[in-house]
Protein backbone atom coordinates (compact mmCIF):
# COMPACT_ATOMS: atom_id res chain seq x y z
CA UNK A 1 0.00 0.00 0.00
CA UNK A 2 2.52 2.67 0.74
CA UNK A 3 4.52 1.53 -2.73
CA UNK A 4 1.35 2.45 -4.59
CA UNK A 5 0.59 5.76 -2.75
CA UNK A 6 4.36 6.73 -3.61
CA UNK A 7 3.69 5.54 -7.20
CA UNK A 8 0.86 7.81 -7.24
CA UNK A 9 2.48 11.18 -5.59
CA UNK A 10 5.33 10.64 -7.98
CA UNK A 11 2.51 10.55 -11.20
CA UNK A 12 1.06 14.03 -9.92
CA UNK A 13 4.89 15.56 -9.57
CA UNK A 14 5.40 14.42 -12.67
CA UNK A 15 1.88 15.96 -14.26
CA UNK A 16 2.81 18.97 -11.97
CA UNK A 17 6.09 19.45 -13.80
CA UNK A 18 5.06 19.01 -17.18
CA UNK A 19 2.33 21.41 -16.81
CA UNK A 20 4.33 23.97 -15.98
CA UNK A 21 6.87 23.04 -18.27
CA UNK A 22 4.17 23.73 -21.03
CA UNK A 23 3.37 26.94 -19.55
CA UNK A 24 6.57 28.46 -19.95
CA UNK A 25 6.62 27.08 -23.33
CA UNK A 26 3.36 29.23 -24.15
CA UNK A 27 5.43 32.55 -22.10
CA UNK A 28 7.86 32.40 -24.20
CA UNK A 29 11.76 33.85 -24.06
CA UNK A 30 12.41 36.92 -22.53
CA UNK A 31 14.87 38.94 -24.19
CA UNK A 32 15.45 42.30 -23.85
CA UNK A 33 17.29 43.85 -27.06
CA UNK A 34 20.70 44.86 -26.88
CA UNK A 35 23.52 47.06 -28.98
CA UNK A 36 20.46 49.87 -29.65
CA UNK A 37 21.75 52.28 -32.33
CA UNK A 38 20.21 55.54 -33.38
CA UNK A 39 20.77 57.43 -36.37
CA UNK A 40 20.19 61.35 -36.83
CA UNK A 41 19.41 62.77 -39.61
CA UNK A 42 19.20 66.59 -39.20
CA UNK A 43 17.75 68.49 -42.26
CA UNK A 44 19.52 70.38 -44.23
CA UNK A 45 22.72 69.48 -42.02
CA UNK A 46 26.23 69.91 -43.58
CA UNK A 47 29.57 71.21 -43.10
CA UNK A 48 28.88 75.00 -42.96
CA UNK A 49 25.68 74.02 -41.02
CA UNK A 50 25.94 71.40 -38.71
CA UNK A 51 23.08 71.98 -36.70
CA UNK A 52 20.81 72.18 -39.62
CA UNK A 53 19.12 73.96 -42.31
CA UNK A 54 16.68 76.30 -39.69
CA UNK A 55 13.64 74.27 -40.38
CA UNK A 56 14.34 71.93 -36.77
CA UNK A 57 13.20 69.04 -37.94
CA UNK A 58 15.20 66.18 -37.56
CA UNK A 59 14.78 62.22 -38.81
CA UNK A 60 15.73 59.76 -36.44
CA UNK A 61 16.37 55.41 -36.96
CA UNK A 62 16.60 53.37 -34.33
CA UNK A 63 17.76 49.56 -34.60
CA UNK A 64 18.95 47.06 -31.81
CA UNK A 65 19.52 43.55 -31.67
CA UNK A 66 16.45 41.27 -30.81
CA UNK A 67 14.19 44.19 -30.85
CA UNK A 68 10.17 44.05 -31.98
CA UNK A 69 9.34 47.40 -32.07
CA UNK A 70 10.12 50.53 -30.72
CA UNK A 71 9.04 53.80 -29.08
CA UNK A 72 10.27 57.15 -28.58
CA UNK A 73 9.71 60.12 -26.26
CA UNK A 74 10.49 62.98 -26.25
CA UNK A 75 9.17 66.48 -23.95
CA UNK A 76 7.38 63.69 -22.21
CA UNK A 77 5.37 62.58 -24.45
CA UNK A 78 5.53 58.71 -25.93
CA UNK A 79 5.35 57.53 -29.75
CA UNK A 80 4.97 54.46 -30.88
CA UNK A 81 7.51 53.66 -33.57
CA UNK A 82 7.28 49.53 -34.55
CA UNK A 83 9.56 50.66 -37.59
CA UNK A 84 12.04 52.11 -35.13
CA UNK A 85 11.60 55.42 -37.47
CA UNK A 86 10.38 59.06 -36.35
CA UNK A 87 10.51 62.48 -37.29
CA UNK A 88 10.38 65.08 -34.74
CA UNK A 89 10.21 69.18 -35.65
CA UNK A 90 12.01 70.81 -32.95
CA UNK A 91 10.59 75.00 -32.80
CA UNK A 92 12.67 76.57 -29.89
CA UNK A 93 14.05 79.73 -31.88
CA UNK A 94 17.91 79.78 -32.10
CA UNK A 95 20.19 76.67 -30.89
CA UNK A 96 19.36 74.76 -28.86
CA UNK A 97 19.99 71.17 -27.53
CA UNK A 98 17.06 68.66 -27.13
CA UNK A 99 16.82 65.03 -25.83
CA UNK A 100 15.05 61.72 -27.25
CA UNK A 101 15.39 58.04 -25.95
CA UNK A 102 14.04 55.43 -27.81
CA UNK A 103 12.76 52.90 -25.73
CA UNK A 104 13.50 48.78 -27.75
CA UNK A 105 11.44 46.46 -27.02
CA UNK A 106 11.99 42.32 -27.34
CA UNK A 107 10.37 39.32 -26.80
CA UNK A 108 8.38 38.57 -23.28
CA UNK A 109 7.89 42.20 -22.69
CA UNK A 110 11.01 42.90 -22.15
CA UNK A 111 12.67 46.27 -22.88
CA UNK A 112 16.19 48.45 -23.19
CA UNK A 113 16.67 51.93 -23.60
CA UNK A 114 18.96 54.67 -24.91
CA UNK A 115 18.78 58.63 -24.94
CA UNK A 116 20.79 60.85 -27.47
CA UNK A 117 21.11 64.65 -27.04
CA UNK A 118 21.35 66.97 -30.12
CA UNK A 119 22.08 70.32 -31.21
CA UNK A 120 19.46 71.86 -33.58
CA UNK A 121 18.82 74.94 -34.95
CA UNK A 122 15.71 76.58 -35.41
CA UNK A 123 14.96 79.85 -37.63
CA UNK A 124 11.31 79.44 -38.47
CA UNK A 125 8.84 82.42 -37.82
CA UNK A 126 5.39 81.73 -37.93
CA UNK A 127 3.09 84.23 -40.49
CA UNK A 128 1.81 86.98 -38.59
CA UNK A 129 -1.79 86.70 -40.09
CA UNK A 130 -1.52 83.13 -38.82
CA UNK A 131 -0.74 83.98 -35.17
CA UNK A 132 -3.83 86.74 -35.37
CA UNK A 133 -5.68 84.42 -36.36
CA UNK A 134 -5.62 81.85 -33.57
CA UNK A 135 -5.30 84.80 -31.40
CA UNK A 136 -7.18 87.65 -32.13
CA UNK A 137 -3.68 89.17 -31.25
CA UNK A 138 -4.43 88.88 -27.72
CA UNK A 139 -6.59 85.56 -26.71
CA UNK A 140 -9.02 83.25 -28.75
CA UNK A 141 -11.46 80.58 -28.01
CA UNK A 142 -12.36 77.77 -29.97
CA UNK A 143 -14.32 74.36 -30.61
CA UNK A 144 -15.45 72.14 -32.58
CA UNK A 145 -17.46 73.00 -35.37
CA UNK A 146 -19.95 69.75 -34.53
CA UNK A 147 -23.23 71.52 -36.67
CA UNK A 148 -21.13 70.81 -40.29
CA UNK A 149 -20.79 66.96 -41.33
CA UNK A 150 -17.05 66.09 -41.13
CA UNK A 151 -15.95 68.07 -38.46
CA UNK A 152 -14.45 64.78 -36.86
CA UNK A 153 -12.94 62.35 -39.36
CA UNK A 154 -10.82 59.20 -39.72
CA UNK A 155 -8.54 57.94 -42.66
CA UNK A 156 -5.34 56.68 -43.73
CA UNK A 157 -1.90 58.18 -42.67
CA UNK A 158 -0.93 60.69 -45.06
CA UNK A 159 -4.49 59.92 -46.96
CA UNK A 160 -8.48 61.45 -47.22
CA UNK A 161 -9.00 62.47 -43.27
CA UNK A 162 -12.77 61.14 -43.79
CA UNK A 163 -11.61 58.02 -46.12
CA UNK A 164 -12.73 55.19 -43.31
CA UNK A 165 -15.51 57.60 -41.43
CA UNK A 166 -16.83 61.36 -41.02
CA UNK A 167 -19.06 62.43 -38.57
CA UNK A 168 -22.31 63.54 -39.53
CA UNK A 169 -23.63 67.23 -37.94
CA UNK A 170 -23.90 67.34 -33.99
CA UNK A 171 -23.23 63.17 -34.47
CA UNK A 172 -21.26 63.29 -31.13
CA UNK A 173 -23.45 65.40 -29.08
CA UNK A 174 -22.89 63.75 -25.33
CA UNK A 175 -19.97 62.06 -25.48
CA UNK A 176 -17.95 65.41 -24.11
CA UNK A 177 -16.32 66.78 -26.87
CA UNK A 178 -18.51 69.20 -28.04
CA UNK A 179 -18.54 71.17 -24.50
CA UNK A 180 -14.87 71.67 -24.87
CA UNK A 181 -12.83 74.90 -25.36
CA UNK A 182 -9.48 75.51 -26.69
CA UNK A 183 -7.44 79.07 -25.83
CA UNK A 184 -4.76 80.45 -27.67
CA UNK A 185 -3.33 82.96 -25.89
CA UNK A 186 -0.16 84.83 -27.66
CA UNK A 187 2.14 84.56 -24.62
CA UNK A 188 2.48 81.08 -25.88
CA UNK A 189 -0.15 79.30 -23.18
CA UNK A 190 -2.89 76.47 -24.38
CA UNK A 191 -5.91 75.82 -21.97
CA UNK A 192 -8.11 73.09 -22.85
CA UNK A 193 -11.76 73.43 -20.94
CA UNK A 194 -13.17 70.61 -20.76
CA UNK A 195 -16.78 71.47 -20.20
CA UNK A 196 -17.35 74.83 -21.63
CA UNK A 197 -21.06 75.35 -20.55
CA UNK A 198 -20.75 74.75 -16.43
CA UNK A 199 -18.47 77.89 -15.89
CA UNK A 200 -21.57 80.64 -15.34
CA UNK A 201 -21.78 82.47 -13.37
CA UNK A 202 -19.18 80.60 -11.31
CA UNK A 203 -15.80 78.76 -12.55
CA UNK A 204 -16.14 75.30 -12.68
CA UNK A 205 -12.55 73.01 -13.91
CA UNK A 206 -14.59 69.98 -13.78
CA UNK A 207 -15.56 68.45 -17.15
CA UNK A 208 -14.99 65.42 -19.03
CA UNK A 209 -13.33 64.31 -22.90
CA UNK A 210 -13.34 62.03 -25.92
CA UNK A 211 -10.63 59.39 -26.74
CA UNK A 212 -9.43 56.62 -28.05
CA UNK A 213 -9.35 53.15 -25.84
CA UNK A 214 -6.15 52.59 -23.99
CA UNK A 215 -4.95 55.60 -25.45
CA UNK A 216 -6.74 58.03 -23.05
CA UNK A 217 -5.54 55.86 -20.06
CA UNK A 218 -2.31 58.79 -20.59
CA UNK A 219 -4.35 60.90 -19.02
CA UNK A 220 -4.50 59.38 -15.96
CA UNK A 221 -8.09 60.91 -15.02
CA UNK A 222 -9.58 60.23 -11.97
CA UNK A 223 -12.33 57.93 -13.64
CA UNK A 224 -12.75 55.42 -17.15
CA UNK A 225 -15.13 56.78 -18.96
CA UNK A 226 -17.71 54.85 -20.72
CA UNK A 227 -16.71 52.21 -23.63
CA UNK A 228 -17.93 52.33 -26.73
CA UNK A 229 -16.46 49.88 -29.31
CA UNK A 230 -13.00 51.79 -29.20
CA UNK A 231 -14.12 55.02 -28.02
CA UNK A 232 -14.08 56.16 -24.69
CA UNK A 233 -16.89 58.37 -23.87
CA UNK A 234 -17.14 61.45 -21.07
CA UNK A 235 -13.62 60.57 -19.69
CA UNK A 236 -13.92 62.61 -16.12
CA UNK A 237 -11.09 65.44 -16.54
CA UNK A 238 -10.24 68.77 -15.53
CA UNK A 239 -9.63 72.17 -17.39
CA UNK A 240 -5.48 72.23 -17.80
CA UNK A 241 -2.90 74.74 -19.30
CA UNK A 242 -0.19 73.78 -21.38
CA UNK A 243 1.97 75.85 -24.25
CA UNK A 244 1.60 75.96 -28.18
CA UNK A 245 3.91 76.86 -30.84
CA UNK A 246 3.87 76.69 -34.23
CA UNK A 247 6.38 74.96 -36.95
CA UNK A 248 6.47 74.13 -40.69
CA UNK A 249 7.82 70.90 -41.13
CA UNK A 250 8.32 70.19 -45.16
CA UNK A 251 6.84 73.85 -45.40
CA UNK A 252 3.45 72.61 -43.70
CA UNK A 253 2.09 74.85 -41.02
CA UNK A 254 1.74 72.25 -37.58
CA UNK A 255 0.05 73.48 -34.01
CA UNK A 256 2.82 71.79 -31.64
CA UNK A 257 0.73 71.44 -28.10
CA UNK A 258 3.23 70.19 -25.19
CA UNK A 259 2.47 67.68 -22.49
CA UNK A 260 -0.69 65.92 -23.25
CA UNK A 261 -3.27 68.68 -24.66
CA UNK A 262 -5.38 67.44 -27.44
CA UNK A 263 -8.38 69.04 -29.82
CA UNK A 264 -11.70 67.03 -29.65
CA UNK A 265 -10.70 63.11 -29.27
CA UNK A 266 -7.43 62.27 -27.26
CA UNK A 267 -5.56 60.16 -29.41
CA UNK A 268 -1.93 60.32 -27.74
CA UNK A 269 0.65 60.39 -30.41
CA UNK A 270 3.05 63.09 -30.42
CA UNK A 271 0.73 66.71 -29.99
CA UNK A 272 1.13 68.14 -33.48
CA UNK A 273 -1.59 68.80 -35.67
CA UNK A 274 -0.69 70.12 -38.66
CA UNK A 275 -3.21 72.69 -41.15
CA UNK A 276 -4.77 71.49 -43.88
CA UNK A 277 -6.49 74.76 -44.45
CA UNK A 278 -7.56 77.83 -42.81
CA UNK A 279 -9.59 81.05 -42.71
CA UNK A 280 -9.84 83.83 -40.72
CA UNK A 281 -12.11 81.78 -38.36
CA UNK A 282 -11.48 78.39 -39.48
CA UNK A 283 -9.46 75.71 -39.57
CA UNK A 284 -9.02 71.91 -40.68
CA UNK A 285 -6.71 70.22 -39.02
CA UNK A 286 -4.78 66.41 -39.11
CA UNK A 287 -3.04 64.28 -36.29
CA UNK A 288 -1.34 60.59 -36.09
CA UNK A 289 -2.48 58.75 -33.50
CA UNK A 290 -0.37 57.52 -30.57
CA UNK A 291 -0.74 53.72 -32.24
CA UNK A 292 0.63 54.80 -35.67
CA UNK A 293 -2.67 53.30 -36.95
CA UNK A 294 -4.81 56.19 -38.36
CA UNK A 295 -4.93 60.24 -39.11
CA UNK A 296 -8.01 61.89 -37.63
CA UNK A 297 -9.39 65.11 -38.74
CA UNK A 298 -10.58 68.18 -36.79
CA UNK A 299 -12.21 71.24 -37.81
CA UNK A 300 -11.99 73.65 -35.31
CA UNK A 301 -14.41 77.61 -35.50
CA UNK A 302 -13.38 80.41 -33.85
CA UNK A 303 -16.27 81.74 -31.33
Amino acid sequence: MKNFKFIILSFLAVIFVTSCQEDDAEFGEVNAPTNIQISVDIVGADTANPNGDGSGVVNFIATANNAISYQFVYNGNATIAPSGVKTYSFANLGLNTYSVTVIAFGTGGASSSQTIDIDVISLYEPPVDLITMLTSDSSRTWRVKSEQGGHFGLGAIGGDLNGFFAAGANDKVGVGMYDDRYIFNTDGTFTLVTDGTNDDPVADISGTVFGREVLIDELNGSGVGTADGADILNYPYDDFSEQWFITAPGGVETINLTGLAFFGYYIGGDHTYKIESRTVNEMTLRSTDGNGDFDWGFILIAE
